[in-house]
């Protein structure tokens, strides 16, 4: 990769934006066909047609480094990069999904939970601890704040809730590349790293888990899972850094972050 860090333009960050408002649109779509009884398959068939036929973009994840499918679909104990297939919802999942579009050359990354049915107590609480690291993570964002400050605040808040931050995998650099830098780490310490300035976009996208942060790679060599089978919760937006602070690229304009 590229240690590089890609300052983006006024104009390159309008375009980042369009592929922003379409992976987000994805989402909202998708949205009502997460339900009891359907295939993770089918969720990544009504994305991919969506985003093809709909959108006239590119999805990312598509033979990117191998990877089979459109959309990436995490259930219950998988933290990140599950494989759409022919596993079924049942009433109490919780599922991430995770959709990356091209349009025109930049790439637009966001993610969110879904409930499945009726979760319990618990798996609610991870995906609201989850969400709240994110939002945690984004109202750091200003220039002059280090990648380390914002880390920190993550991982603080994460851990006073009880959970774990997974620390192997990580938020990114995005512009024309899928994956540029710097690595935004979940973790940290105050006053490390690089410094933010006016015109980095990255993603910040914590993946906070109910019990221990350790994870295991399984022999597909891509679905991530939790360990100690402990539920696990990720949200995911893409945004640019601005002169006064932060521009959420993936948030659409009538939806909460």
């Amino acid at each position: 990769m590229d240690n590089r860090i890609h300052l983006k333009t006024p104009d390159e960050i309008e375009a980042m934006r369009v592929a922003g408002q379409q992976a987000a649109s994805v989402l909202r779509l998708v949205r009502e066909h997460v339900k009891p009884g359907v295939t993770t398959g089918e969720l990544d068939r009504i994305c991919h047609e969506y985003i093809v036929d709909e959108l006239k973009a590119v999805p990312a994840p598509l033979n990117y480094r191998g990877f089979p499918k459109s959309i990436c679909t995490s259930l219950n104990h998988v933290v990140c990069h599950g494989i759409p297939g022919d596993r079924k919802l049942k009433d109490g999942d919780i599922l991430n999904i995770d959709v990356t579009v091209i349009q025109d050359g930049w790439h637009g990354d966001t993610s969110k939970m879904f409930y499945v049915g009726d979760p319990s107590v618990k798996a609610r609480r991870i995906c609201e601890v989850a969400h709240r690291a994110l939002l945690t993570g984004i109202e750091m964002v200003r220039p002059g704040v280090t990648l380390g400050d914002i880390g920190h605040a993550i991982q603080t808040y994460a851990e006073g809730q009880r959970c774990s931050v997974v620390r192997e995998y990580c938020g990114h650099g995005i512009g024309r590349g899928f994956h540029e830098a710097p690595q935004v780490l979940h973790y940290g310490r105050p006053g490390e790293g690089v410094v933010l300035e006016p015109g980095m976009t990255f993603t910040i996208e914590p993946m906070v888990n109910l019990g221990k942060r350790h994870t295991r790679l399984l022999p597909d060599e891509w679905t991530v899972i939790t360990r100690d089978r402990s539920l696990s919760a990720q949200w995911e937006h893409t945004m640019a850094v601005t002169a006064d602070g932060v521009d959420v690229l993936t948030r659409l304009p009538d939806d909460e972050l």
